[in-house]
C-alpha cells in the first residue's frame, strides 16, 4: 500500500481502488491512524465512527471482488454532523441534540451509499451551524491545520479542516451563508455550494430554511464535480428541490477560458479588504485574463444591504425552525423539572449554546407582532433587491469573481465576544445565499505567514458547470491546491 494514500483525491483514489493497489479497509486504516494522530488537537471529528467506516469498507470491498464498480465505491467520505445518517447519532454540535440517533439517511446519504461511498466518520461544526469561526460548538472549537491558533472558518469548520490536512477524501457539508466557502478559504481547500433547490435538502437538520444547501468540500476541483454528479437530482420529499436534469459536471471541466466573461463586481473590493487578500485576488484575476477570459467590471449596488437583510432573516427562520426542540419528543431534557412549563425553559436554556440562543431571540424578537413589517418583511424585499441585482450581471458576464473572506483565518477567541466583528466575517458570501445562486471558493494564494486566501466564483441559477469551468482553468495554471499544512 502506498505511503501516501491519505493524501490522494476522490478520483485518484477511486483508480487505486480499481487497480487494486489499496482495499477500502486498507485505506480505512490509514485515515483512522491520521485521525487518531493529528484529531485530538484538532478536534475535527465528533466522536470516532470507526467501526462504521470499517464496516462500510468491507462492504465495498466484497462488491468489488464481485466485479461491481461505481464511482465513489471504497472511497471514505466525511459528513458534517447535521446531516441524518441513519443508526449514527446527528448532534449539530449541540447539547440538546447529544442523544439523537435518526432513524432514516439524509438524501445525500442515500446518494452516496448508491455510488459506493464508506462514510469515515462526522464532522465538528458551529452549533446548527450558526457561525463562522467553529468556535460555537459544544464539543470545543476546531482549530486550522495551517496555524493552530487560528479559526478554520464557520459553520463546517470540522469537515474543511479534515479535507486539508487529509483526514478524510473530501466531505459533505452545508452553507447557509458562507459555512462551505468560508472555512474552505480559511483551510486551504476547495468548497462548493451549489444552487438552492440543486441539491435536496431532505434529512438536513434545518437552520434557516430558505438560505441552507448541502455542498462539497475537497481537495480539487474535480473532485467537486465528480461528488456533484452523486448527489444533485431532484426529490420528491424536499419541496424545494428542482426537478431539472442534472448535467454531467465533469464535462465542464475545461481549461480553455478564452471568452468567458468573468465580473468583478466593485463593492467587493471595500475599505476593511486585507492587502494581502486583495492582492491574491487581484493576482487570481489576472491569471484568468493571462488564460483568454474576458474581464468585466460590473456593479452589485444593494451588496452593502446583504448582512443586515441576512442577520434579519436567518434567526428569524431559526427561531422557528429551533421551537422544535423543547425536551417532549427527542434530544436532551433537564433533570427533574418543576412543571411543565421549566421543563420547557430549562431544557433550551441548558441544552442551546450563547450563539444559539442570541438568534433564537433575536428571531423572536423579528417576527413579534408589530415588528414583522418593520424587520422580516422588509428584510425580504431587500432579498429580492439583491437577487434582481445578480440577474442584471449575468446578463453581461458568465461568471462573478471576488475575495471569499475578508482576512486571513483570525486568532481562536478573537472575535468570540465582539457578535457584529463575526457577522461582518460573512460580508462577501451572504448575498449568494440570498440570491440562490451558486459559488465556489478554491485557493489562489498565501499570506505572507502562510495561512490561504480563497478566490469565490459565484454563478447563475444553476450555473455550477461554469463556476466549475472557471475554477478548473485557474486551478490547472497554478499549485496553490496542491499546498499542505505544515506538519
Amino acid at each position: 500500500m502506498p505511503e501516501d494514500v491519505t493524501k490522494l483525491t476522490i478520483h485518484e483514489t477511486a483508480e487505486f481502488l480499481r487497480a487494486g493497489k489499496v482495499s477500502s479497509v486498507e485505506l480505512v486504516n490509514a485515515y483512522y491512524d491520521r485521525i487518531e494522530k493529528l484529531d485530538p488537537e484538532l478536534n475535527c471529528y465528533v466522536g470516532s465512527q470507526k467501526d462504521w467506516a470499517l464496516n462500510g469498507a468491507g462492504v465495498a470491498d466484497e462488491e468489488r471482488r464481485k466485479g461491481i464498480d461505481k464511482p465513489l465505491l471504497g472511497v471514505p467520505i466525511a459528513i458534517k454532523d447535521l446531516i441524518c445518517t441513519e443508526g449514527i447519532p446527528t448532534t449539530c454540535a449541540s447539547k440538546i441534540l447529544e442523544n439523537f440517533i435518526p432513524t432514516y439517511d439524509a438524501f445525500v446519504i442515500q446518494k452516496l451509499k448508491e455510488q459506493g461511498a464508506v462514510f469515515i466518520g462526522k464532522t465538528n461544526m458551529d452549533e446548527f451551524a450558526m457561525g463562522s469561526s467553529n468556535e460555537n460548538s459544544c464539543f470545543g472549537p476546531v482549530k486550522n491545520p495551517w496555524d493552530k491558533t487560528r479559526i478554520p472558518g464557520g459553520s463546517s469548520g470540522g469537515s474543511a479542516a479534515a479535507v486539508s490536512v487529509d483526514l478524510c477524501a473530501a466531505a459533505l457539508a452545508s452553507d447557509t451563508g458562507g459555512s462551505i466557502r468560508q472555512p474552505a478559504a480559511c483551510c486551504g481547500v476547495v468548497g462548493l455550494k451549489p444552487t438552492y433547490g440543486r441539491v435536496s435538502r431532505f434529512g438536513l437538520v434545518a437552520f434557516a430554511s430558505s438560505l441552507d444547501q448541502i455542498g462539497t468540500m475537497t481537495k480539487d476541483v474535480r473532485d467537486s464535480a465528480i461528488l456533484m454528479n452523486c448527489i444533485a437530482g431532484y426529490d420528491p420529499m424536499d419541496s424545494t428541490s428542482a426537478d431539472m436534469e442534472v448535467p454531467d459536471y465533469t464535462q465542464s471541466l475545461n481549461a480553455d477560458v478564452k471568452g468567458l466573461k468573468i465580473g468583478i463586481p466593485k463593492e467587493y473590493f471595500i475599505e476593511g479588504l486585507d492587502p494581502e487578500v486583495e492582492q491574491a485576488v487581484r493576482g487570481a484575476i489576472e491569471q484568468l485574463k493571462n488564460l483568454g477570459a474576458d474581464i468585466i467590471d460590473i456593479s452589485l449596488p444593494h451588496s452593502s444591504y446583504g448582512i443586515s437583510a441576512y442577520y434579519v432573516i436567518a434567526p428569524a427562520e431559526a427561531s422557528s425552525n429551533l421551537a422544535r426542540y423543547d425536551g417532549v419528543k427527542y434530544g436532551f431534557r433537564t433533570k427533574d423539572p418543576q412543571d411543565l412549563m421549566s421543563m420547557y425553559r430549562d431544557t433550551r436554556m441548558d441544552g442551546f449554546g450563547i450563539e444559539v440562543k442570541r438568534r433564537i431571540m433575536l428571531g423572536t424578537y423579528m417576527l413579534r407582532s408589530g415588528y414583522y413589517d418593520a424587520y422580516y418583511l422588509k428584510a425580504q424585499k431587500v432579498r429580492g433587491v439583491i437577487k434582481k441585482d445578480f440577474v442584471s450581471a449575468f446578463e453581461k458576464c458568465d461568471v462573478i469573481a471576488t475575495p471569499t473572506f475578508p482576512a486571513p483565518a483570525f486568532q481562536i477567541g478573537e472575535k468570540v465576544n465582539n457578535p457584529m466583528q463575526m457577522y461582518l466575517s460573512d460580508i462577501f458570501t451572504v448575498s449568494a445565499n440570498l440570491a440562490g445562486i451558486c459559488g465556489i471558493s478554491l485557493p489562489c494564494g498565501f499570506t505572507s505567514n502562510g495561512l490561504p486566501i480563497g478566490l469565490q466564483i459565484l454563478g447563475k441559477h444553476f450555473g455550477e458547470s461554469d463556476v466549475l469551468h472557471a475554477a478548473f482553468a485557474f486551478e490547472k495554471s497554478t499549485d496553490h491546491h496542491k499546498k499542505k499544512p505544515p506538519p
